[in-house]
């Protein structure tokens, strides 16, 4: 259904906190699904055409990005002009009832062919995640969790692996610039040591939603910023998973560490990351 609809269908200022909740989510997964359209007309596969430019050492920007960013923000505010807006590209306003949104995590991905890409958004009330939407739109895949009521992928529940088993475990490690390479790399060595393989798919997003999915077993990063982990963590979540408390301090605005993970395995990675 298209935002326009959905936003037509209440007032929002006459609903219920409940009723609230349910069509914040409604019009997220359906601005997501927008969003993710005028990514993938805007994605070719070829390296280069969509032009290749850096903010700072490997962080990667594309025009699409700000463009995507943009479109989430009119539909989002247009809907919901209580509500305040904060996007990697544009910035916005931190206040308590917020929308953290990444329009293309996967940058690199993207601006390279490589079809590997997501649109993340998350609301925040309260100083706690209550909305996540992950869409990959090259996949046509929408993954959705609202607080308290499950998590889903294209409208069927989903739930995490299980497992338990270092040995066994498939376990994606993202890279920050933003912390020294070598405690990458010895992250990496550590978990490769007590068994698991590891894997990087170049969209933080994206991996905590595999997670969710089963597809993974875990996923970790030393500094992660919120728009980029919020969403997939509160799909690990409701998907019966366990995540770290990303929103401890100034996880909102400054970023933090990100541990999510099935159950059975939160304890041997807690200690692999060196979490307290």
């Amino acid at each position: 259904m298209p935002v326009s609809t959905i936003a037509r269908v209440a007032d929002p200022v006459s609903l219920s906190a409940a009723e609230k909740s349910d069509l914040r989510l409604s019009v997220a997964s359906a601005v997501a699904r927008e969003a993710g359209a005028l990514a993938r007309r805007r994605f070719n596969g070829r390296p280069g055409t969509t032009g290749i430019n850096l903010k700072g050492h490997q962080d990667y920007l594309s025009a699409v990005d700000a463009e995507v960013e943009s479109l989430v923000r009119s539909r989002l505010l247009e809907s919901f002009p209580e509500d305040s807006f904060f996007g990697e590209e544009g910035g916005g306003s931190f206040d308590h009832n917020v929308w953290v949104v990444d329009p293309i995590d996967g940058t690199a991905n993207f601006v390279r062919g490589i079809s590997q890409f997501c649109i993340s958004i998350a609301y925040v009330r309260d100083g706690q995640t209550r909305i996540g939407i992950i869409y990959d739109p090259m996949h046509d895949e929408l993954f959705s969790a609202e607080r308290g009521r499950g998590a889903t992928l294209n409208g069927e529940p989903i739930r995490v692996s299980g497992l338990g088993d270092m040995q066994s475990a498939t376990i994606e490690a993202g890279w920050s610039t933003r912390l020294p390479l070598s405690q990458y790399v010895d992250l990496v060595g550590r978990i490769l040591a007590a068994g698991a393989g590891v894997r990087r798919g170049g969209s933080g997003a994206l991996a905590l939603a595999s997670v969710a999915a089963g597809r993974i077993d875990g996923y970790c990063e030393l500094h992660m910023n919120s728009w980029d982990a919020l969403a997939g963590m509160l799909l690990i979540e409701e998907a019966g998973g366990w995540v770290n408390d990303f929103l401890t301090g100034s996880g909102l605005r400054d970023g933090n560490i990100v541990l999510g993970c099935t159950s059975g395995l939160r304890d041997p990675l807690v200690r692999l990351m060196g979490m307290a």
